[in-house]
């Protein structure tokens, strides 16, 4: 760990900390690829003191890549689902994020991974001068550390996803796609936030390990 992976961290921390506001909005963003799995035979329903049972082969449908954005405080979040995940599919979401999913407001703050795709220069290889720099100037990235990705809340909503509707089998787009707005609709109704408690503060006690010594440090 470096002086480096402290910097990211504690500014994501201080975003987390910050009160709720709706003008300046704080989205964590990530993205994961899931297996389209069909069955072969009709699986067998459950019954009383039976569970429900599938066959162990399955076919092979290739993958979906999934583009996760979630408002932790506001207990919102949308899931898009996209055969690939190249520079110009990740330009296309933040485009999605500041024209239809917060057009009134003036900036959106970002939180999102070391991705070689997350930079604005997506923009810039996807949309034209103009339209790059327009949706530039409505982004705000905030990078996690490299092997900090614990510190994306995203990561949080993907595991409840994977939970709720990503271990069964989506024999193709659609069906997968009807499982997580289903998954995605519902957290949405009741508005389910994520309660980050992990402090600047915290990080500098228990994670002191982390921290470059600069005891031996005078000044000049």
């Amino acid at each position: 760990m470096s002086a480096d992976f402290v910097a990211h961290m504690e500014d994501v921390l201080d975003l987390y900390a910050e009160p709720y506001d709706p003008a300046r909005p704080v989205v964590c963003f990530d993205e994961s690829s899931t297996q389209l799995l069909a069955e072969t035979k009709e699986p067998l329903p459950a019954g009383p003191g039976r569970p429900r049972r599938q066959d162990y082969e399955y076919v092979r449908g290739g993958t979906r890549n999934l583009f996760l954005a979630c408002e932790p405080k506001a207990g919102w979040r949308h899931v898009a689902i996209t055969q690939r995940r190249t520079m110009q599919d990740f330009a296309h979401r933040m485009r999605w994020l500041v024209d239809q999913a917060y057009p009134d407001v003036p900036v959106v703050r970002v939180i999102l991974d070391n991705l070689n795709t997350h930079r604005t220069a997506s923009l810039y290889e996807t949309f034209p001068p103009a339209e790059a720099r327009r949706i530039a100037q409505r982004l705000e990235f905030h990078h996690t550390p490299k092997h900090g990705s614990w510190l994306n809340m995203a990561e949080m909503e993907f595991s409840v996803l994977a939970r709720a509707c990503l271990r069964g089998r989506n024999g193709d787009e659609d069906s997968l796609g009807k499982a997580v707005n289903a998954n995605v609709s519902e957290r949405n109704a009741a508005a389910a936030p994520i309660n980050w408690r992990f402090t600047t503060r915290e990080a500098r006690t228990k994670l002191r390990r982390l921290y470059p010594d600069t005891t031996a440090l005078t000044e000049h």
